[in-house]
């Protein structure tokens, strides 16, 4: 994988993850991320080569530099490389992990009541296709 990619995995039948999705690509100027569902064949095949167990599906994972990182480590990371004051979250990585992810364990708990969720996973429409994780995108030798 090339340096300058990550990959966000995300739940792809939660609403509030899509939005999200929806919101990264909108401000990734510089084009640093593919997302890519965790539910997905290809993600699962890519997670499992850094060890993710399969059915992990409770946070965002984001894949960095061949690191995985997970729930707000995962978040404030994206945040630092999203267009317009969303960087200015990242000092909040300074705070350990067990004050920031409770927090996020209580939103990932409640995300389905609260924001629904899909009965399939998202598809990517034509304009999205590039950002979506796929073995165009990435390369297969990477995880083979």
């Amino acid at each position: 994988m090339s340096p300058e990619k990550s990959i966000i995995f995300f739940d792809g039948v939660c609403n509030l993850c899509n939005a999200s999705i929806d919101f990264i690509m909108k401000r990734d100027h510089k084009e640093r991320f593919l997302v890519g569902a965790l539910q997905d064949d290809f993600s699962k095949k890519v997670l499992r080569h850094y060890q993710v167990k399969e059915d992990y599906l409770d946070s965002l994972v984001l894949l960095e530099n061949d690191k995985v990182y997970y729930k707000s480590t995962a978040a404030l990371r994206i945040a630092k490389a999203l267009s317009g004051l969303w960087p200015v979250l990242y000092p909040l990585i300074l705070l350990p992990s067990w004050l920031r992810d409770p927090i996020y364990d209580w939103i990932g708990r409640n995300r389905y009541r609260w924001f629904g969720k899909k009965n399939t996973c998202r598809l990517p429409c034509p304009e999205e296709q590039a950002k979506f994780l796929n073995k165009e995108t990435f390369s297969l030798k990477t995880v083979e």
